[in-house]
C-alpha cells in the first residue's frame, strides 16, 4: 500500500504541470466546457460511447465508461446534439458564456429495425475512431444467435469474430491471434475472472440478463491495461433500472434466469441483481442408480449505485458463481469465482474525471471423495486484492489525457491435500503458499491532429515482486529432461525474492483516407507476470495459477497491426481487413511427460522459449435491412521454438488453426418473427500422434519417433446452428413481454472431434485403432421462454 501511496503522489507530482497549469476560466482562455452525464432515459442506464457533436464547428466528444463527456468550446450560441446509435438524437441550442453542466437523458427509437450493433458506437465508428482489432458486442444482438441449448453466452459469441478461436466444443476459454487462454484479460465490472466459463466449458460465468456492454480488444490496448498478452475483453454489468420496477427473465431445457432491478431512490440510485441455476441435478433424483449424483451449476450477480452529489457516485458490484459435480459419495469436484467491487467516481471540475476502484477476487477449486475409508480434500485457488486510481483529463476537443495508477497483491495456493478418514491412502500435502505484488502506472493520450490524423499514444510502467517466504531452488540440467533442484535458500515472509520491472509503450494510428475509408497501425508491448500451469491441449479446473519467480520469468509480446476499414452505402455495410504479427519470450512449455499435479519442483518441469504469432483477418458486416450479419475469416499462423523440444526447431502451438471461418445471419420476417443461423468452419487444432509402434509380449504400444511435438491434427471442425425467436404480442398498454426462442444446435449432426486417441482393437488385438471422441455428435434441439415486465 505504501509503494501504491508513492506511485500516486508520484504522478500527480508529474502531471500537475501538465493539468493545472491549462488556463481553464473564460477570461483566462476565452473558453468554456460543457460536461454532464449520457444517461437511457427510460431506465437511467449510462450510455456508454454515445457521442456529443456541435456540427456547425465541427468538434465532438464521446461518453465514457460511465457516461461522462466534457467538450470545451470558444464562449457563444452552439446547437449541440446528442447521439446513440438506436436511440433518437436530441439537439440542444446553449448560450456558453461559463462552465456548464448538462446531462442528457436520450429515449430509444420507436421503430426497431433489429440491426446488428457488432463494432463501435456510431455507424462510421469503425473508420472514424483510432481503435483497432477491437468489437463491441451488444446484448440485443447476442440474443439473437444460435446458442447451446437455448441459452445466451457471451464467450461463445464473442468466438464468431475474427481472430477469436477455441481449441473444442466444450472447452473453457478462449484464444486471441495466437495467444493462450491464460493470455486473455478477463474483467467483470473491473474485477478479474480467471475461469469464465461453467460446465467445463459449456456455457460462460456472465449472466445476459445482467450485461449491459462488451468490448474486447485484440490489439491497440490502452496503457490502462496490463498483465496479459493478447487480448483485454471488458464486460460491464447492468446499473439498474433507476425508475421503476423491472423483472426480466427466463426458463430452458438446462437453466432458469432471473432478474430484478428497481430504484434505490428515483433518479439517484438503483440495483439490479441476477441469478441462473441449471437443473440436472434435480433429473438425476428420478433416475434409478443416479439419486446421489449432482452436476450443476449457479450463479449470481449483484450491482448497486447511488449519486452522493453532483460530482460523487458510488458503486458497488459482486459475483459468485460455482459449480458442482459428485458421483454419489466416490466423488466430488466444485469450483468457482467469487469478485466484490467498489468504486467512486468523482467529477474534479468540468475537465477532470476520476475513478476509484477496490476488488477482490477470487478463483477456487476442489475435488476428493467426501466420505469411506479413501475419502481426502484437494483444494487450490488464486486471489487477489487490487486498488487503483483512473483520471480522464478533457484538455481539448481534440485531446483527451487519461492517467493512473494500480497495485495488485496476489495469494496463490497451488494444491493441498488432506485426508479425511485415517485409513486414506492419500498423506497430506501442502504446496508452499505465494505472495506476489503487481503495480503499475500509466499514461496515455488521445489526440486529433487533423481531421484526418489521429492517434493514441502511451506508457505504462509495471514491477512485479515475487515474494518470501520459504524456500527457493535454483535448477540445473539438460533441457528437455527433468531438471535437479540445487542451491536452496530460505527467504522470510515478505521479503522480496525477485523483482521484475518493465516499460510498456503502445501507440494507436488513424488515418482517414475518405468520407468513409481509413488506414489504421498500432504497436503493443505487453507484459504478463502470472501464468496458468497446463500441458492439457485444453485448459481444465485442474490447472494451477502461479506467479513469475526467480525461475518463472515474465512473458513479453510485441504486436504490430495494420488494418484498412471501408465503408459502403452510407454505412449500410462495411468491412475491414486487419494483418498482425507477434512476438513472444519466455513462453513456457513443459518436458514430455511433465507432472503439473502437487509438484513442490513443478519448475524442474519446465522449460521456456520464444513464440511468434501472424495472420490477416477479414471482417464484412451488413447494419440494415431485413437481412443482416456479418462473415468473418482468419488465416493465421502460432508456433513456439524452445530448446529440449521438437529438437529446437519451431513447432506449431497445441491452439494454431490455419483457417477460421464463421458466418451469422440474422434475418426478420416480421415484427414478431426472427429467424437466424450461423456456421463455422476451422482447422482441426495441432497434435501429437504415434507414427509408429512396437509390440511387447504381444501387446501393440503405440510410439512417437524422434523428439516431434504436435505432429499431426484432428480432423476440421465445422457446425451449422439455426434458431427462431417469436416475440409475443406488442402492447403499448402492458408491461409484460415474453419471446419464444426455438434452436437447433448442430443442425446437420456433426462428430466434431474433441480429440483422438488410440487403443487396441477389441475383435483383433494386433491392431491399432484411432477412437475420435466428440462432445456432441447429434442434433441438440431446444425451446426457452423469455420474458420482462
Amino acid at each position: 500500500m505504501l509503494r501504491l501511496i508513492t506511485l500516486l503522489s508520484l504522478l500527480f507530482l508529474l502531471l500537475t504541470p501538465v493539468v493545472w497549469a491549462q488556463p481553464t476560466g473564460p477570461a483566462a482562455t476565452g473558453k468554456v466546457t460543457v460536461s454532464g452525464y449520457l444517461k437511457d432515459a427510460a431506465n437511467g442506464e449510462a450510455l456508454v460511447g454515445a457521442t456529443v457533436v456541435v456540427k456547425s464547428i465541427g468538434v465532438g466528444a464521446t461518453a465514457n465508461e460511465y457516461g461522462f463527456y466534457s467538450l470545451t468550446l470558444p464562449r457563444g450560441t452552439y446547437t449541440i446534439t446528442y447521439t446513440f446509435l438506436g436511440y433518437e438524437p436530441q439537439n440542444v441550442t446553449l448560450t456558453l458564456s461559463e462552465n456548464v453542466t448538462r446531462s442528457i437523458r436520450l429515449g430509444a427509437q420507436g421503430l426497431q429495425t433489429g440491426e446488428v450493433v457488432v463494432t463501435g458506437r456510431k455507424p462510421d465508428e469503425n473508420v472514424r475512431s483510432t481503435e483497432m482489432g477491437t468489437n463491441r458486442l451488444d446484448m440485443k444482438t447476442v440474443k439473437l444467435v444460435p446458442a447451446l441449448l437455448g441459452e445466451v453466452d457471451v464467450i461463445r459469441s464473442i468466438q464468431l469474430l475474427p481472430g477469436i478461436s477455441t481449441v473444442g466444443e466444450g472447452a473453457s476459454g478462449f484464444n486471441v491471434r495466437g495467444g493462450g487462454v491464460d493470455q486473455n484479460l478477463i474483467l467483470l465490472d473491473e474485477a478479474p475472472i480467471y475461469n469464465a466459463s461453467h460446465l467445463f466449458g459449456l456455457f460462460s460465468t456472465f449472466n445476459p440478463d445482467a450485461v449491459k456492454d462488451i468490448k474486447l480488444v485484440k490489439g491497440g490496448i490502452p496503457a490502462q491495461y496490463g498483465g496479459r498478452l493478447s487480448s483485454l475483453l471488458d464486460v460491464r454489468m447492468k446499473e439498474g433500472n433507476t425508475q421503476r420496477l423491472g423483472v426480466s427473465g427466463g426458463v430452458g431445457l438446462i437453466m432458469s434466469r432471473l432478474a430484478v432491478e428497481a430504484p434505490i431512490v428515483k433518479d439517484k440510485g438503483s440495483f439490479i441483481v441476477a441469478g441462473r441455476r441449471s437443473y440436472g441435478d434435480l433429473f438425476l433424483k428420478f433416475v434409478p442408480d443416479q439419486k446421489d449424483n449432482q452436476a450443476y451449476f449457479y450463479d449470481l450477480s449483484a450491482k448497486a449505485n447511488y449519486t452522493l452529489g453532483e460530482k460523487d457516485r458510488l458503486y458497488v458490484s459482486g459475483y459468485l458463481g460455482r459449480d458442482v459435480f459428485a458421483f454419489g459419495k466416490a466423488f466430488k469436484n466444485t469450483l468457482g469465482n467469487r469478485t466484490g467491487t467498489v468504486r467512486w467516481n468523482h467529477v474534479f471540475n468540468s475537465r477532470l474525471f476520476a475513478n476509484v476502484t477496490g476488488l477482490v477476487s477470487k478463483y477456487d477449486y476442489g475435488l476428493g471423495v467426501p466420505e469411506g475409508n479413501q475419502s481426502f480434500e484437494w483444494k487450490s485457488n488464486i486471489v487477489n486484492y487490487s486498488l487503483k486510481a483512473d483520471f480522464n483529463y478533457y484538455r481539448t476537443p481534440q485531446s483527451t489525457l487519461n492517467f493512473g495508477v494500480s497495485s495488485i497483491y496476489y495469494t496463490f495456493l497451488p494444491g493441498q491435500v488432506t485426508p479425511l478418514s485415517p485409513t486414506s491412502i492419500f498423506r497430506p500435502i501442502a504446496l508452499d503458499n505465494q505472495q506476489a505484488v503487481e503495480y503499475g502506472a500509466y499514461i496515455d493520450n488521445e489526440q486529433t491532429f487533423s481531421p484526418r490524423l489521429s492517434a493514441q499514444y502511451g506508457l505504462r510502467l509495471s514491477m512485479f515482486d515475487y515474494l518470501g517466504g520459504g524456500t527457493v531452488y535454483d535448477y540445473e540440467g539438460p533441457n528437455g529432461r527433468q531438471k535437479t533442484p540445487v542451491n536452496p535458500r530460505q527467504y522470510g515472509s515478505g521479503e522480496v525474492i525477485k523483482r521484475y520491472p518493465n516499460l510498456e509503450p503502445r501507440a494507436s494510428l488513424r488515418y482517414v483516407l475518405t468520407d468513409n475509408s481509413s488506414l489504421k497501425a498500432s504497436y503493443n508491448r505487453m507484459v504478463q507476470y502470472i501464468h496458468l500451469v497446463s500441458n492439457t491441449t485444453a485448459s481444465s479446473p485442474l490447472d494451477v495459477w502461479t506467479p513469475s519467480t526467480k525461475n518463472i520469468k515474465p512473458e513479453h509480446a510485441d504486436q504490430i497491426a495494420l488494418g484498412y476499414f471501408r465503408n459502403f452505402q452510407d454505412n449500410a455495410y462495411e468491412a475491414s481487413v486487419e494483418v498482425y504479427g507477434k512476438r513472444m519470450d519466455n513462453q513456457i512449455d513443459y518436458i514430455n511427460g511433465a507432472n503439473t499435479l502437487l509438484n513442490k519442483n513443478l519448475e524442474a518441469e519446465l522449460l521456456y522459449g520464444r513464440g511468434r504469432a501472424y495472420g490477416a483477418e477479414f471482417y464484412a458486416k451488413k447494419n440494415e435491412g431485413k437481412m443482416t450479419g456479418w462473415i468473418s475469416y482468419t488465416l493465421s499462423r502460432s508456433e513456439r521454438q524452445i530448446d529440449g523440444i521438437n529438437n529446437n526447431d519451431w513447432y506449431v502451438n497445441k491452439y494454431d488453426k490455419t483457417h477460421y471461418l464463421s458466418v451469422v445471419g440474422i434475418y426478420t420476417l416480421s415484427p414478431r418473427w426472427t429467424v437466424s443461423g450461423t456456421f463455422n468452419y476451422s482447422t482441426g487444432i495441432a497434435t501429437t500422434f504415434p507414427d509408429s509402434r512396437y509390440v511387447y509380449q504381444g501387446l501393440v504400444v503405440p510410439n512417437v519417433n524422434g523428439d516431434v511435438r504436435n505432429n499431426y491434427r484432428v480432423p476440421a471442425y465445422h457446425r451449422l446452428d439455426l434458431a427462431a425467436t417469436r416475440e409475443g404480442k406488442i402492447d403499448p398498454s402492458k408491461r409484460w413481454h415474453s419471446s419464444w426462442t426455438f434452436s437447433v444446435y448442430n443442425a446437420y449432426a456433426r462428430r466434431n472431434a474433441y480429440s483422438i486417441y488410440f487403443r487396441q482393437n477389441e475383435d483383433n488385438p494386433a491392431k491399432t485403432e484411432a477412437v475420435r471422441l466428440a462432445v456432441f455428435g447429434s442434433v441438440l434441439p431446444s425451446v426457452s421462454y423469455n420474458f420482462n415486465f
